[in-house]
C-alpha cells in the first residue's frame, strides 16, 4: 500500500511545488526587467552557496554545521526520494544514502529544535517557529519509509489492520514534511526561501560580488548609476515594481534571521528603522497586503499591522497609509553592516537609496538639512556653501605644488570638503608633513577641486553627483599622475568605485594604505610611541566598503603602538553614525549612534582612538561626555617623525622613482 501512496504523493507535491514556483516567478516579475547570464548564473550557484554564502553563515560555527546537515541533507534526501520513492530506483546504494541524507538532516533539525527553544530576539518566530518540527517530520518519514527499501523493516509490519494503520500515519506524516518542505518552498512559509534563495545566488544584482577579491573578500560596493539621458527611465523606486525583477528576488530570500537587525547601528540607537523589516515589507509589497503577518522585532516605536502596501502602489505615501514610512528610509547610515552579516547577501543599501531617489528627484522630500546641502552643493560645489575660491585658503602658508601649475605628480593629493574643516585642516597639514619627509612628489587640485559627491549621491540627488562627478573627471583628465590619495574614505570610494561608470578609472588610495607603503619602503622612520592606551575605529567607507582593514593598524604597530580592539572591531565595526548623510537628515532616535561608538572606546580603557576618516572625527569627537582624544593617523604619524627622514623636498616628476617600483 505503501508502495502506491509515496509516488502519488510525492508526484502530488511536486506538482504543487510546481505551481507554487511559477506563481512565485510571476510576482518577481512584476519588476523591471534586468539582465542576467541564465546559464552561467546557474552554473555558478553551487560554488556561490558552498562558498560565498558559507563564508558568512560560517561565522557562527554552531549554526554553520547545522546549516549544512539540514540544508544539505534536505537537498540530498528530496532528490534520493524522488529516485527512490517516487521512481521505484531502490537499488544498490540509493536507499542506504537516502538513509545517511534523512538521518544527517534529523540531527540538524535537532540543532535547529534547539535554537528555538529559546530563540534569540533577533530571530522572527511565528511560522519560523514550526519549522524544527517540519524538518523532523521530512526527515523522520523519509527514514522510515526508506527503511523497508534497505530490508531494515520486517515486510510482515506493514501487513493486516495494524499495518494499514501504520502506513496511513506515515503517509500522513510524509504529506506533513512534503507539505512544508517542498510545496512551501513556492507557496510561502518558512521554506519560501530555499527556492528564492537558490535563484538570488544564481541571478545575483550584483554577480561581481562573487568573484571580485579585494581584502581577501568579495567587493561589490558601488552604486548603480540612473540613465538620466532616458526620459523613459524611472528617477528611483516609488513603488515595489519599480525594483528590478532579481531585487525583487533577493527580498524573497531572505530567512528572517535577524543578523542585520544585530549589527544595525540605527535600530541599536531606537531610530525608526529594522533592515529585517524593511526586506520584509518589500515581501509584502511584492504580494500586496499588511505587515500584520510579520512575527519579528518591528521598527522602535512602530507597531506593527499598520503599513499596507501592493506592487503597483507607492511605497512611501505622501497622505494615508503607507508600506514604510520615510523616516525608515532616511535612518540609513549606509554603513552596508547589514548587508555584511546577511547570509543570503540581500543588499539593503541598494534599496534604500533607489527609494531615496525618488523622494528627492521626484518630490524634493529631503528632510533636516538635506535640501540646503544638495542646494549647496549646487551653487558652490561643496555641501557647507562656502566660496569655492577659498578652499586653498587654510594652506596659504604651505605653498602647495598645484597641478595646473604643474600638468603631473607621482601623486595627487585630493582634499575633499574637508578642506573648509578647521579640525580636518589639522588632518590635513598633517598628512602634507609626511608626504614631504618621505619625499612624495605630489600636488592638488586646489580651487579645480570640487566635492565628490558621495553625500549628494546617499541622500538621492544622483543628477547633483553625476554633474559633480563629470566635471571632476574632466579636470582630472587634465593632469598626468600614477595615483590619487586622500585622508577621506568617502572620497576614496566614490572616486575609486563609482567614478569608472562614469568613465574616470583611476588607482585610489587611503592615506593609511600610502604611509603603510611608505613606511615599508623605508621612506619614513618614526620615534617610539610612548602615549597611552590607543585603540582604533574602523570607517565603514574604508573598512566594509573596501576591505581594507590591515593598513591603518599596519601603521600604528610601525608607530609602537599594540591596539586595544573593541569588541566590534574589523568587518563588525560599528558606524560613527556620519555616512549616508544622516547627521544631514537627522532623524531622532533613543540615543545616538556616536555615544554608543565612545561607549565601545570606553570599555576597552583607551585614551585616545585613532580614526581615518573626516566623518569619524567629527562625529567622536562630538561625544560631549568621552574622556578619549580623537586623532586622525596622519596626525599620530607626523607628530612621530623622525627628522633623519628624506628629504622634504620632492624632486621634478620626471626624476622621481614611483613608489610601486621602489618597493618592489
Amino acid at each position: 500500500m505503501l508502495d502506491i501512496l509515496l509516488p502519488i504523493l510525492i508526484a502530488a507535491a511536486l506538482a504543487l511545488a510546481a505551481i507554487g514556483a511559477a506563481r512565485r516567478v510571476r510576482l518577481w516579475r512584476q519588476g523591471r526587467p534586468a539582465r542576467v547570464d541564465l546559464l552561467k548564473g546557474l552554473a555558478a550557484m553551487p560554488r556561490r552557496y558552498l562558498v560565498d554564502l558559507h563564508h558568512v553563515v560560517a561565522r557562527d560555527k554552531v549554526m554553520s554545521n547545522t546549516h549544512v546537515a539540514t540544508a544539505g541533507g534536505f537537498v540530498a534526501a528530496a532528490v534520493l526520494m524522488i529516485l527512490v520513492h517516487g521512481l521505484g530506483l531502490a537499488e544498490g546504494v540509493l536507499g542506504w544514502l537516502l538513509l545517511l541524507a534523512s538521518a544527517t538532516m534529523f540531527v540538524g533539525s535537532l540543532f535547529v529544535a534547539r535554537r528555538r527553544l529559546n530563540p534569540p530576539a533577533r530571530l522572527s518566530r511565528g511560522p519560523w517557529m514550526r519549522l524544527p518540527k517540519s524538518l523532523m517530520a521530512f526527515s523522520l518519514s523519509v527514514f522510515v519509509i526508506t527503511l523497508p527499501s534497505v530490508g531494515l523493516l520486517p515486510e510482515g509490519l506493514l501487513a493486516g489492520a495494524g499495518g494499514v494503520i501504520l502506513t496511513l500515519l506515515l503517509a500522513l506524516l510524509v504529506t506533513w514534511g512534503l507539505a512544508e518542505m517542498l510545496v512551501g518552498m513556492g507557496w510561502g512559509g518558512p521554506m519560501k526561501h530555499a527556492f528564492a534563495g537558490a535563484l538570488h545566488l544564481a541571478f545575483h544584482r550584483r554577480p561581481e560580488r562573487f568573484s571580485t577579491r579585494r581584502g581577501g573578500e568579495g567587493r561589490s560596493t558601488g552604486l548603480k548609476a540612473l540613465n538620466l539621458e532616458d526620459p523613459e527611465a524611472p528617477l528611483g523606486v516609488e513603488k515595489p515594481a519599480d525594483f528590478t525583477w532579481n531585487q525583487l528576488l533577493g527580498f524573497d530570500a531572505c530567512v528572517q534571521c535577524g543578523r542585520c537587525e544585530a549589527v544595525c547601528p540605527a535600530f541599536a540607537a531606537g531610530q525608526p528603522l529594522n533592515p529585517k523589516k524593511l526586506i520584509q515589507d518589500m515581501v509584502v509589497g511584492l504580494a500586496g497586503g499588511s505587515d500584520a503577518g510579520y512575527a519579528g522585532s518591528p521598527y522602535p516605536d512602530r507597531p506593527v499591522g499598520e503599513h499596507h502596501g501592493s506592487p503597483h502602489g507607492p511605497i512611501v505615501a505622501r497622505e494615508g497609509k503607507a508600506l514604510v514610512d520615510a523616516e525608515t528610509l532616511w535612518s540609513c547610515t549606509t554603513c552596508r553592516a547589514c548587508v555584511e552579516e546577511c547570509p543570503m547577501m540581500i543588499e539593503h543599501v541598494d534599496a534604500i537609496v533607489d527609494m531615496r531617489r525618488f523622494l528627492t528627484l521626484e518630490h524634493g522630500q529631503t528632510p533636516g538639512k538635506g535640501a540646503e546641502v544638495l542646494d549647496n552643493l549646487i551653487a558652490t560645489d561643496n555641501p557647507g556653501g562656502f566660496d569655492p575660491g577659498a578652499r586653498m585658503h587654510w594652506a596659504a602658508d604651505l605653498e602647495l605644488p598645484l597641478m595646473s601649475q604643474r600638468g603631473e605628480a607621482d601623486v595627487l593629493l585630493w582634499l575633499g570638503d574637508g578642506a573648509y574643516d578647521m579640525r580636518n585642516q589639522r588632518t590635513l597639514r598633517a598628512l602634507i608633513k609626511v608626504l614631504r619627509a618621505a619625499g612624495v612628489d605630489f600636488a592638488v587640485l586646489g580651487d579645480e577641486e570640487r566635492d565628490g559627491g558621495d553625500v549628494a549621491r546617499r541622500l538621492g540627488d544622483e543628477a547633483t553627483f553625476q554633474s559633480l562627478a563629470r566635471r571632476n573627471i574632466a579636470t582630472l583628465s587634465k593632469y598626468r599622475f600614477d595615483r590619487i590619495i586622500t585622508c577621506d574614505p568617502h572620497s576614496f570610494h566614490v572616486l575609486g568605485n563609482e567614478y569608472g561608470e562614469l568613465g574616470g578609472d583611476y588607482d585610489v588610495f587611503h592615506h593609511s594604505t600610502f604611509i603603510a607603503e611608505l613606511y615599508d619602503a623605508g621612506r619614513l622612520t618614526f620615534r617610539a610611541w610612548k602615549g597611552g592606551r590607543v585603540t582604533y575605529h574602523d570607517p565603514c567607507y574604508l573598512g566594509r566598503y573596501n576591505g581594507e582593514f590591515e593598513a591603518p593598524r599596519n601603521v600604528l604597530k610601525a608607530l609602537g603602538i599594540e591596539v586595544a580592539e573593541m569588541q566590534r572591531s574589523g568587518f563588525r565595526s560599528r558606524c560613527c553614525g556620519g555616512g549616508g548623510g544622516a547627521p544631514i537628515t537627522d532623524v531622532p532616535g533613543k540615543q545616538r549612534i556616536p555615544d554608543m561608538r565612545m561607549g565601545d572606546v570606553q570599555e576597552t580603557g583607551a585614551d585616545l582612538v585613532a580614526v581615518g576618516c573626516p566623518q569619524c572625527t567629527a562625529m567622536l569627537e562630538g561625544v560631549v561626555d568621552s574622556d578619549a582624544e580623537v586623532r586622525d593617523i596622519a596626525e599620530l604619524v607626523a607628530d612621530a617623525l623622525v627628522d633623519s627622514t628624506p628629504s622634504s623636498t620632492p624632486g621634478p616628476a620626471s626624476t622621481r622613482q614611483p613608489l610601486a617600483e621602489e618597493v618592489a
